[in-house]
């Protein structure tokens, strides 16, 4: 233990004479590590933020969305979720308490004006049940009434990004937008939800579902969005189940042909995210990892012109009595250290980086550094400072004690 110290405050000792020539030794370990850090930090950032914002949606929020692989896309076929798959679920499938259309009528390219002012946002059509679905509920006037979907009214409830952009003031109820070459009455505005992985979750509206259908065409037939809640999270693979039989025999599908269709929980969404996030931050740490094993190199190199400069004292240390054993401990605890050091600066510098970035860009939610991703970097570290300190660590330790005091 006391060989273990001694060499420890010896390799310190190095390292702290020679400060700037030690910084520039650690440079390739230092930005490896803040790289990894910082594309890790904000990766899990985004990761964390979707998947909160899908499980807020309760464990038997149900989403039904139409889905064409790419090989069916290439050969031009098409896929619909139309009303009549709304009203065959909603008839043949118990267990719902509620269902919910969403017809998308813009995708944050709606163009929406009011006196002059002009901003672009979602534009869907749904129903009264989509507040409760979603918990999308308005702090100011109210949403969406089965009446107004069964009147077709021209109504719309807002989101606060939208009252910002066309100065709608504190109490924008009562007054009238235009969008899809109509005007449409402002009934209320929805709580603030921000941005989300770059999208503005207030830059939108929502009008009724009949007056969405009408302004497609009533002949027409429109690719909708189903989202429902289950009644018992228990029956949730059994509910789903149901549903995808009733769209198959919907859309004539025969056995052994895919579905063209998605059914999918808030939880399967979740972890969906978590999956590509995390396989997103293994990719990209792997890739930025790769300087660290240039700062690897730079720490043998480095190494190999210290044991060089230290070589009558080396011989001075087999003279006085230090074995083999002993040099070799001392060079190979001073390229530990200096990678260990480079990768604690790289860790502070990386985590800078992520909040910094969190700051100045709203798209992203929040950095945060698992504790998987602190140990690889340290762990890997320390292994660069083992693996080419051997080299030099060996070299000092196989001086013979008389040429090396001979060495000028």
């Amino acid at each position: 233990m006391s060989n273990f110290l001694e060499s420890l405050r010896a390799a310190i000792t190095a390292i702290y004479a020679h400060k700037l020539r030690s910084v520039l030794t650690t440079l390739g370990i230092i930005i490896g590590v803040m790289s990894v850090i910082a594309v890790v930090s904000l990766l899990e950032g985004f990761g964390n933020a979707l998947s909160a914002n899908f499980k807020g949606m309760g464990a038997n929020t149900v989403f039904v969305t139409s889905y064409v692989s790419r090989k069916d896309q290439q050969e031009g076929k098409t896929s619909k979720i139309t009303t009549d798959d709304l009203l065959a679920i909603q008839h043949e499938v118990p267990g719902i308490s509620r269902i919910t259309p969403v017809l998308i009528l813009a995708f944050f390219s709606g163009q929406i004006q009011y006196q002059g002012q002009t901003t672009y946002s979602l534009i869907a059509g749904t129903t009264y049940t989509h507040a409760q679905n979603t918990e999308f509920y308005p702090v100011e006037g109210r949403y969406l009434t089965p009446s107004d979907d069964a009147a077709h009214r021209r109504v719309v409830v807002i989101g606060k990004t939208v009252q910002k952009d066309l100065n709608l003031g504190d109490r924008p109820e009562g007054k009238f937008i235009q969008m899809m070459g109509q005007w449409f009455k402002v009934i209320g505005v929805l709580k603030e939800l921000g941005s989300i992985v770059g999208f503005d979750q207030d830059a939108r509206v929502y009008i009724p579902y009949g007056t969405a259908h009408s302004l497609v065409g009533g002949a027409t037939n429109p690719d909708i969005q189903v989202d429902m809640d289950i009644n018992d999270v228990k029956d949730l693979q059994e509910t789903q189940a149901r549903i995808s039989a009733v769209l198959r025999r919907q859309h004539h599908l025969k056995q052994g042909q895919d579905d063209d269709f998605k059914i999918q929980t808030a939880a399967q969404l979740a972890d969906s995210i978590n999956q590509i996030f995390n396989a997103a931050s293994v990719i990209l740490g792997g890739i930025v990892s790769i300087a660290l094993l240039v700062g690897g190199i730079g720490i043998m190199n480095i190494m190999l012109v210290s044991v060089t400069e230290r070589t009558r004292e080396i011989g001075i240390l087999k003279s006085l009595g230090a074995r083999r054993s002993d040099i070799l401990l001392q060079f190979l605890i001073e390229a530990m250290a200096l990678s260990l050091l480079g990768g604690l600066i790289g860790l502070a510098l990386g985590y800078g980086i992520g909040l910094l970035v969190v700051k100045l860009v709203p798209a992203f939610e929040g950095a945060y550094v698992p504790v998987w991703a602190v140990m690889l970097s340290l762990g890997f570290s320390i292994s660069i400072g083992v693996i080419f300190g051997i080299a030099p660590a060996a070299k000092a330790a196989a001086l013979d004690p008389i040429d090396a005091l001979r060495y000028e």
